[in-house]
């Protein structure tokens, strides 16, 4: 059966791994996914990711971080949906938490965190917010 929404697939993975206060999780590989999980790495959302062999097709082994117990992701939620794209400009992009979120976003030049996005003044489609 096909996914109709992997990205969607992958953000609940990690929240019920992290749950379930698991020290990782594995997901069937795309280059989005992996792509997303660079800017959530490069953020310190999670202690990082590597390819391996999952029953026969490519996958990722997330490794979860916790700080004090405490998972270092406390919501994490798709924004742009399959019924519902969500486009914003470097402009518009939305601050989660007043600055101390972070939201992921595809554009022309990858993708970025809201950060990235503004600094390189290029805008996309809101694919996730994480705090």
């Amino acid at each position: 059966m096909a996914l109709t929404d992997p990205l969607g697939d992958l953000l609940t993975r990690i929240r019920n791994g992290q749950q379930a206060r698991k020290d990782s999780v594995t997901t069937p590989a795309s280059k989005l996914r992996a792509r997303v999980l660079d800017v959530l790495q490069r953020e310190g959302y999670i202690r990082g990711y590597r390819e391996e062999e999952v029953a026969g097709h490519a996958g990722l082994r997330i490794e979860l971080k916790y700080f004090e117990g405490q998972p270092a992701i406390k919501h994490i939620a798709r924004v742009s949906k399959p019924g519902r794209r969500v486009y914003s400009g470097s402009k518009e992009l939305p601050r989660v938490r007043n600055g101390l979120g972070i939201t992921i976003v595809s554009t022309p030049k990858g993708v970025l965190s809201d950060a990235e996005a503004r600094e390189q003044n290029a805008g996309g489609e809101v694919l996730a917010e994480v705090f």
